[in-house]
């Protein structure tokens, strides 16, 4: 059987690239220590707690792409049904340590999963810094709204 890599695959080196280009930095294989499990996402953002993971459509029975193959079913299919199960363990794991888990298949276009993990940091990052202002006690209004000394409607 052929070398399958863990990390650096062409899919994931793609994104990475795009994600590089476009002034985003983050780590890559970074270790995340869960209560349970280890896990090792292909892209994470630290700051934003975003992990991002590249999944092969064969290793991860992609609805589109991914088969069972007819040689040695009875390995293949307990096999397959395992990674994906993993799959979803490793999604609750992260998500229960704070975690938002980004998943996107290989035959997806790199800069398609670019937009949707920029559009994701900016949810996130959006939903830090107003958690941020809440625990420090700041309000959330307007700058015009806590300013004016008579409430009106758009405050």
């Amino acid at each position: 059987m052929r070398r399958n890599p863990r990390r650096d695959t062409k899919p994931e080196v793609a994104l990475r690239s795009v994600l590089h280009r476009s002034g985003l930095r983050f780590r890559k294989d970074l270790p995340i220590r869960t209560s349970d499990r280890t896990v090792r996402p292909d892209i994470v953002f630290t700051r934003a707690r975003l992990a991002v993971f590249v999944d092969g459509c064969f290793w991860h029975q992609c609805p589109l792409h991914g088969n069972v193959p007819r040689a040695n079913t009875a390995y293949w299919g307990p096999k397959l049904a395992r990674n994906v199960g993993r799959d979803r363990a490793v999604d609750e794991a992260l998500a229960g340590a704070g975690w938002t888990v980004l998943r996107a298949w290989e035959h997806e276009r790199a800069t398609e999963v670019a937009e949707r993990v920029r559009a994701t940091l900016v949810r996130l990052n959006a939903a830090n810094a107003q958690a941020a202002r809440a625990r420090t006690g700041e309000s959330t209004a307007p700058a015009a709204c806590s300013a004016s000394r008579t409430p009106s409607a758009t405050c």
